[in-house]
């Protein structure tokens, strides 16, 4: 029988460090999270005239988080780091080239 798994190896280990990772690891997402909130909120107050706008800034807000997934370390990435590193760029990536198209391609109300 093997013994408890070293808190510094393996997946827990991974874990626990994301855990720790401090101020520096929630900065990023809490400023990620600030853009989407402030983006909602033009879209909700600009009706339909601020969706094209709304729709490609939230596209570059995600692009943005795709980035900084990217290229920054785990221990500074915080809660967007939620799978294997390619795993959330590709669904970030996939996100902002959907509301991209969307917000290019969708005719702007009158």
């Amino acid at each position: 029988m093997t013994g408890p798994v070293s808190p510094r190896g393996g997946r827990a280990g991974a874990a626990a460090r994301r855990g720790q990772a401090g101020t520096g690891g929630w900065l990023v997402y809490l400023v990620i999270l600030a853009a989407v909130v402030a983006v909602l909120g033009w879209l909700w107050t600009g009706g339909a005239q601020a969706a094209k706008g709304g729709t490609l800034a939230l596209a570059g807000v995600m692009s943005a988080a795709a980035l900084a997934r990217l290229a920054l370390p785990e221990s500074r990435v915080g809660l967007l780091a939620s799978r294997k590193r390619l795993t959330d760029v590709v669904t970030l990536a996939a996100l902002a080239t959907g509301l991209l198209a969307a917000g290019l391609l969708l005719p702007v109300p009158l």
